[in-house]
């Protein structure tokens, strides 16, 4: 680590990334996978059947814009 290594609540920014490397790449919620079980929780519902077969119909309706809306 150099000296211009910013360090944050004494973390330094390589370690506050997700592979360490340094580098903070901009993701979208959409930007990795997603199951219907996933996005019924992150929708603030329990991942019943019923509320897993509406998520699933969500994400073949809207594709990655379901997931956008909820988790941008």
């Amino acid at each position: 680590m150099d000296d211009n290594t910013p360090i944050i609540s004494g973390i330094p920014a390589a370690a506050r990334t997700v592979d360490g490397s340094g580098e903070h790449v901009a993701r979208t919620g959409a930007d990795q996978e997603w199951t219907a079980a996933d996005l019924a929780v992150a929708e603030g519902r329990d991942p019943t059947p019923g509320n897993v077969r509406r998520a699933q119909a969500e994400l073949d309706e809207l594709g990655p814009a379901a997931i956008e809306r909820t988790v941008p």
